[in-house]
């Protein structure tokens, strides 16, 4: 999938008024090879919902900003169900721990219509994605 392809797809999801980001990307066909594919989908999806929050923050509408940060807990919270503690043991504890504390940042970037936790989630999901796609051979 091409990044302009991708961006269309993201154009559409955030049209949809769903707050399931699963079902977003299910609803528009997101054509998913793997569940490789689907992680990457996923994080960038967090980058691109947080990046519309921020926008709503600097716009003062505090209805979008609520809108946005409520996509990007709905994809945090996919991403820790998905989680199998006994199977992956160590790691998925650290990420399980680190999606918790996202969430926490998502609550203070709601509470005090803050960017700054915002930012601080994009720099751990930039990480994780790039991790990611290495680990798996992907490129960005």
């Amino acid at each position: 999938m091409t990044t302009a392809e991708f961006l269309q797809q993201q154009k559409q999801i955030e049209e949809d008024t769903e707050n399931s980001a699963v079902s977003a990307y299910k609803r528009n066909n997101l054509q998913i090879e793997s569940k490789i594919k689907l992680v990457e989908a996923l994080y960038e999806g967090i980058l691109t919902f947080n990046s519309n929050a921020i926008k709503s923050i600097e716009d003062g509408d505090i209805e979008k900003r609520v809108y946005w940060l409520n996509r990007t807990t709905a994809v945090i919270t996919e991403l820790m169900n998905a989680l199998d503690l006994e199977a992956e043991g160590t790691i998925a504890e650290y990420l399980n721990g680190l999606y918790t504390q996202q969430l926490r940042y998502i609550f203070q970037a709601n509470r005090d219509n803050s960017i700054e936790p915002i930012k601080m989630i994009n720099n751990v999901v930039i990480g994780l994605l790039d991790a990611w796609r290495e680990k798996n051979g992907l490129s960005n």
